[in-house]
C-alpha cells in the first residue's frame, strides 16, 4: 500500500490561544523506560501567576479554555498535564485583587465572569485527552475546584488542598459541592466545604481525591515525607486515626527545624506525571478516550445540574458576602484577611440592611471600633 498525507482540518477556535499568565507547550512523550517517542507529545497547560499563588484572572481563564481546545484538538498529544508555576501554589482560585477591585458589587460584569469560569471547568470535563492536576504546591479554592475537574491527580506531598468559600465571602460552589461528594463522600465533603480548613497532601490521598503522591523535601541529598504531618496512621488521645492530621507541641519544632534544613525538589512529582502518561501512552487511544468520558460522567452531571444556577447566585452574592469577604482579603493585614463574623451575624440578626455602612464596620481594618 501507499502511504498518503491528509491535509487535515484546523478544529481549533482561533489560530492564536495566548493568553497572559497562561503557558502552553508540548513535551515529547516517553515509554516508561524514558526512551522519546518521536511525533508524540503531552500538552503541559502551566498557570504562570507565582507571585499571586497562580491565582486566574479573567485573561487567564481565557487562556486555559483556549489551551485546553487545542490539547483536545492535536492529534499528536497523549495527555494534558494542567500545573502550576513555582513550587508554591498549583493554583489558589480567581484572583481576589480582580475580585475586590473590579467585580465587587458589579452583579452582571461577575455573572459574566462566571460564564468563562464555567467554561474553564467543562473545558476540562469534556477534553479528549486525559487531563493530569500535576499539584506542585497549594490547591485552594477554585483551584482545588479545576484540580478535581481533572481525570488524575499527582501531588508533592508538601501541597495543601481544601476550600476557602464561607471564610471569604462565597460558596465553594464552582465545582466542589459537586465533586466533593462523589470523590470523598459527603460527611468529608461537607467538612471540606462548609469549615475551610485546609488539609494536607497526605490526607487529601487518604480521602481518595489523588492518584499518587510523592515526597518533595530532600534533606541531605534524601527525600523524606512531609515532616509537619503525620505521615503514619497513628492512634491520636481520642483513639482516631491521626493520618495526615499536623503535628504539635515538640513535634512540630522539630518538623519545622527539619523544614529548615531542607529544600524543596519536584523531581519525583515530574517522573510521576512522566510515568502516569506512558502508561496512558501503551493503549488504544480511542477506547482511552471513551472510557475517561464514562469515568466522568458522575462529576459532568451534578456540574451540568448545577452550573447555571450557581453562576446565578454567584452574581448576586457580589452584592454583600462577596463584596465584603473580597475586599477584606484583598486589603486585610497578612495576618487578618478576614471579615468580623460575628459582628455580621449580630447586625444582620438586630435587622441592620446591608445598605449601609454594615460592609465597612466589618471589615478587618476596623475591629475594635465602635
Amino acid at each position: 500500500m501507499t502511504a498518503t498525507t491528509h491535509e487535515f482540518k484546523n478544529h481549533d477556535l482561533v489560530n492564536d490561544i495566548s493568553k497572559p499568565g497562561v503557558l502552553f507547550e508540548k513535551r515529547p512523550a516517553h515509554l516508561p523506560d524514558g526512551t522519546v517517542v518521536p511525533g508524540l507529545f503531552n500538552a503541559w497547560i502551566t498557570l504562570n501567576n507565582p507571585s499571586q499563588y497562580n491565582s486566574y484572572t479573567t485573561d487567564m481563564v481565557k487562556g486555559v479554555i483556549l489551551a485546553l481546545r487545542a490539547a483536545s484538538n492535536a492529534r499528536d498529544v497523549n495527555c494534558v498535564v494542567f500545573t502550576g508555576a513555582g513550587d508554591k501554589a498549583f493554583c489558589t482560585g480567581g484572583n481576589t485583587k480582580e475580585y475586590a477591585e473590579y467585580y465587587s458589587g458589579q452583579p452582571q460584569e461577575y455573572r459574566q465572569y462566571m460564564r468563562l469560569f464555567n467554561d474553564m471547568v467543562s473545558a476540562i470535563l469534556v477534553c479528549d485527552k486525559p487531563v493530569i492536576c500535576r499539584v506542585n504546591g497549594m490547591r485552594i479554592g477554585g483551584g482545588q475546584e479545576i484540580g478535581m475537574a481533572c481525570d488524575f491527580s499527582v501531588a508533592q506531598d508538601l501541597a495543601r488542598f481544601g476550600q476557602a468559600g464561607p471564610k471569604h465571602g462565597s460558596a465553594p460552589i464552582g465545582g466542589a459541592t459537586d465533586f466533593l461528594p462523589l470523590m470523598a463522600g459527603a460527611e468529608r465533603a461537607m467538612a471540606a466545604c462548609v469549615l475551610c480548613e485546609p488539609f494536607s497532601a497526605h490526607k487529601a490521598n487518604w480521602m481518595g481525591i489523588l492518584t499518587s503522591l510523592v515526597p518533595a523535601l530532600k534533606v541531605d541529598g534524601k527525600f523524606v515525607a512531609n515532616p509537619l504531618v503525620h505521615t503514619q496512621e497513628m492512634v491520636d488521645e481520642y483513639g482516631c486515626f491521626a493520618y495526615g492530621e499536623p503535628k504539635t507541641g515538640d513535634a512540630l519544632k522539630a518538623a519545622k527545624a527539619l523544614m529548615a534544613r531542607g529544600t524543596v525538589d519536584l523531581s519525583l512529582l515530574d517522573a510521576k506525571v512522566e510515568e502516569l502518561c506512558a502508561k496512558m501512552l501503551l493503549t488504544f487511544p480511542d477506547c482511552t478516550t471513551k472510557t475517561v468520558e464514562e469515568l466522568r460522567k458522575p462529576k459532568l452531571q451534578a456540574w451540568n445540574n448545577n452550573k447555571e444556577n450557581s453562576r446565578a447566585w454567584l452574581a448576586l452574592n457580589m452584592m454583600t458576602e462577596a463584596r465584603a469577604g473580597f475586599i477584606a482579603f484583598n486589603e486585610g493585614t497578612k495576618e487578618n484577611r478576614e471579615a468580623d463574623f460575628v459582628l455580621l451575624r449580630q447586625k444582620l440578626a438586630a435587622g441592620e440592611s446591608w445598605i449601609g455602612p454594615l460592609h465597612d464596620s466589618i471589615q478587618p481594618r476596623n475591629k475594635g471600633k465602635a
